[in-house]
């Protein structure tokens, strides 16, 4: 039984630390003993049993999942002058991105039912200018890609996905991020798969977009004091990657108890008047980065102090859809559904060593809050 004074945490990252203490502890030792910090056999020996796990012929690490999309973008050769179509339901980072390359974020509305953009969508959106359509895997759940990889195909355009939240993550039993010309990673201390502290990832099986956003990372150059291009200063930090080489085994058992955690709010809470639970689409397997409901009935914000009232974090994302801020409100696109979520979405405690009494806690405050 949980006390009603305990508070509940949105995410508590202590007793998967605790579990993995004295492996952590032991690479980061090894790191601190070899007196190499930057790109050294850490960081290469996570590149190779990253890539071995997504199984992609390609992968580099960087300083953060926002560089991952920034630099994704530089190497397919968006600029000034181009389009790139994605949701307005994401974090501020994926449309960023795309402004920071000089190209303009078209934004398409969402499937209310995945919270993803909706593919249907999307082909009336596409003009000459379009270079590249950017999916997002929100909150774990896949985007449905073959109508978007059959729309690359007949307009010539790239297709970069965002796997910000959903790593380990599958579409039709291949591994998000994968599916399209290149795949964006966040290693966030949140993440599916995160360190303890930023960095990211750049998967892809095109050699000359690898040898690129290679050269990118590090001031464009091949080797040291010869640089081709103007890159940047991107490096996935070596004491990150051995963190994250730790980890990387045990990912597939924490996503595994994500669903299972899943699967009990589920059924703790189908009985709750005005809550949609989220849902599971056929092609997708759902990893669950957050565990979001929509809570109807223009209740959200009410349901969501309550429940702070009780000690439980609950949290919103995303309380304004990116096109709406003033960033890029001049833009003026009408996207209902994207509106709408952001005026339902609530975000309940999640993490894969969440107990049962717990989550029966915050379902029962759930209902209370409803009554």
């Amino acid at each position: 039984m949980v006390s009603k004074d305990e508070f509940v945490p949105l995410l508590d990252s202590k007793p998967q630390y605790a579990t993995l203490k004295p492996s952590i502890q032991d690479a980061v030792n090894r790191v601190l003993q070899s007196g190499q910090f930057v790109m050294g056999p850490e960081v290469r020996a996570f590149e190779r049993e990253v890539a071995r796990y997504l199984n992609t012929r390609y992968a580099i690490g960087v300083n953060s999942g926002t560089d991952a999309l920034f630099i994704s973008l530089h190497a397919l050769g968006v600029g000034p002058g181009d389009e790139v179509i994605t949701t307005p339901f994401t974090f501020f980072a994926t449309a960023e991105a795309i402004s920071h390359v000089g190209a303009t974020p078209v934004f398409v509305d969402i499937d209310p039912r995945t919270f993803n953009l909706d593919t249907e969508l999307i082909e009336e959106k596409i003009t000459p200018r379009t270079k590249t359509i950017l999916p997002v895997h929100l909150f774990g759940h896949g985007v449905d890609m073959a109508p978007i990889l059959a729309l690359a195909e007949k307009y010539d355009i790239f297709i970069l996905e965002d796997v910000a939240q959903a790593f380990g993550g599958k579409y039709q039993g291949r591994k998000l991020g994968t599916i399209g010309d290149i795949g964006a990673f966040s290693f966030f201390p949140s993440k599916n798969l995160g360190a303890c502290g930023d960095g990211g990832l750049i998967a892809t099986n095109d050699s000359k977009i690898a040898e690129l956003a290679r050269m990118l990372r590090v001031h464009g150059a091949k080797e040291k004091y010869r640089n081709e291009v103007v890159g940047y200063n991107s490096r996935l930090d070596e004491l990150q990657a051995a963190i994250l080489r730790v980890k990387l085994p045990h990912l597939d058992q924490w996503n595994a108890q994500r669903r299972r955690i899943a699967e009990r709010y589920n059924e703790l809470l189908e009985d709750v008047p005005d809550i949609a639970t989220p849902i599971e689409a056929a092609y997708a397997e759902h990893v669950y980065h957050q565990y979001t409901v929509r809570i109807k009935n223009q209740r959200r914000d009410e349901v969501k102090e309550k429940l702070i009232k009780a000690h439980i974090s609950a949290t919103v994302y995303y309380p304004i859809p990116v096109h709406a801020l003033p960033v890029y409100s001049d833009l003026q696109f009408d996207l209902p559904q994207a509106w709408k979520a952001a005026s339902e979405v609530l975000s309940l405690p999640f993490w894969p060593q969440i107990s049962r009494t717990v989550q029966e806690h915050v379902a029962d405050s759930l209902r209370e809050a409803l009554a």
